[in-house]
């Protein structure tokens, strides 16, 4: 299978609500995960682009679910960052539940990119989305963030941690996990392997064919 040309990437919209997002049509990665655990460096790492996602300073500052297209068939999509975020709690509900609502209902959604510091992985807001993933069958690749921070062994310590505890839990099977860094631009060439095998799997077969889903 030949690997998408990540570097094609463009903005193509925001949107507040699930109503205001893009049809569904063509297939779709989300990249999800705390507001510190570098999720638009990630993206812009993955892109080659170094201003197609917002960084910020200041945690939580996105709140609008951003689409940013590969091919007309096949999108990126920036998940508002989960957490830190100084905006009033009726902002925070809403924004909570747009964000619920288009993780679960959104039917061009073909596997999520759940993003972690290496150095705190697997907190309550991590455990809550795989929680959800598995219970509606659909395929998580976790990125162990920041993979530059730790000295190699307790960085490979910690994958085999989380996949350890993925195994115990019998989701590994749905579930897969790799260190990276945006900064030494570590594990690229994985996570583009993962992200173009979720983005070119018909429609069709994944409709008719859960398990088709599962990273192998």
């Amino acid at each position: 299978m030949s690997k998408l040309d990540f570097t094609q990437a463009a903005f193509f919209q925001s949107a507040p609500t699930l109503a205001t997002c893009p049809p569904e049509q063509g297939s779709e990665v989300a990249f999800a995960g705390r507001s510190n655990a570098g999720k638009s460096s990630a993206i812009n790492c993955l892109t080659g682009n170094g201003k197609l996602a917002r960084t910020s300073k200041t945690p939580g500052r996105t709140q609008l679910i951003n689409f940013f297209n590969i091919t007309d068939e096949q999108r990126l999509v920036d998940l508002p960052g989960y957490g830190f975020a100084k905006v009033p709690l009726a902002v925070k509900k809403e924004w909570d539940k747009n964000l619920s609502q288009y993780l679960r209902e959104r039917r061009s959604l073909k596997g999520l990119v759940l993003l972690m510091d290496v150095r705190q992985p697997m907190k309550e807001f991590d455990t809550m989305m795989i929680n959800w993933a598995v219970e509606v069958d659909m395929p998580v690749h976790i990125l162990l963030t920041k993979a530059d921070k730790l000295k190699k062994g307790p960085a490979k310590t910690t994958l085999l941690d989380v996949r350890k505890h993925l195994k115990e839990a019998d989701v590994d099977n749905l579930i897969s996990a790799q260190l990276f860094s945006s900064l030494k631009k570590e594990g690229v060439e994985e996570l583009k392997s993962v992200l173009s095998k979720w983005l070119t799997i018909p429609t069709k077969d994944i409709e008719t064919s859960p398990d088709t889903e599962s990273p192998e």
